[in-house]
């Protein structure tokens, strides 16, 4: 538990922009802060979160780098391929984001079991 202290990049440390949302290139951050805890967690039974993960975070990523300014929030992606249409499209940055969320969402829950003194992996699966 005591390496997830070590993360440079947090959640918790960015700040909402009021009327605009989530940062993108902070929150992307934080996502790619948390592969290497992947690792130590597991390799070998995180590897298809991992895999899941990184692929979503280079998703969002991809529609990100398109156009850095217009879409410097997860809002504003969301929104762009919500008015294009292309919100529901398999690969999509907003459908990543929503298998993100799923994934940081298990993470925690899986965290969570751990710390509360789970010592069975399957189990705090």
């Amino acid at each position: 538990q005591s390496f997830l202290l070590l993360l440079d990049t947090r959640f918790s440390d960015i700040e909402l922009r009021e009327e605009e949302g989530i940062p993108t290139e902070e929150f992307l951050e934080s996502c790619y802060a948390i592969v290497p805890v992947l690792d130590k967690l597991g390799p070998t039974v995180f590897a298809p979160v991992k895999m899941d993960f990184v692929g979503n975070i280079k998703k969002i990523n991809q529609k990100f780098i398109t156009n850095r300014e217009e879409f410097d929030t997860l809002q504003k992606i969301v929104l762009h391929e919500v008015n294009a249409g292309v919100a529901q499209v398999r690969n999509s940055a907003t459908e990543a984001l929503l298998w993100l969320k799923r994934g940081l969402k298990f993470l925690k829950g899986f965290l969570t079991e751990v710390k509360n003194g789970e010592k069975n992996i399957q189990t705090a699966l």
